[in-house]
């Protein structure tokens, strides 16, 4: 799980909570509403961000694989934000940054 501080544009702050599958069904839900932009017709046009990929591990690599995704996320994020704001304030990413339920009670690991 990855804590996020989140700074909105009106100044406001909120600490969300964030599993690695969430941004990859994020990452998924961007590729499939912005095709051009997510270079399937041509790489070069290419303005959404890579993720890294999904990675099989054993229980015991999880922390491992968690702190070697951190900056590759925190990339993400800030690359995202930096997108046309066709994008980067469309329904799918501004419900990813939005405070949810669960983020009330964080996870205790």
């Amino acid at each position: 799980v990855y804590i996020i501080k989140v700074t909105w544009s009106n100044g406001g702050t909120e600490v969300i909570y964030r599993r690695y599958s969430k941004f990859f069904d994020l990452q998924m839900q961007m590729l499939d509403k912005f095709p051009m932009e997510g270079g399937q017709k041509d790489p070069k046009q290419r303005i959404i961000p890579f993720l890294p990929g999904k990675i099989l591990f054993r229980r015991s690599h999880i922390r491992d694989v968690a702190v070697k995704r951190l900056i590759p996320i925190d990339e993400y994020c800030k690359a995202l934000i930096q997108l046309p704001p066709y994008i980067s304030q469309c329904e799918e990413v501004l419900q990813f940054f939005e405070t949810r339920p669960d983020d009330l009670t964080p996870p205790k690991e």
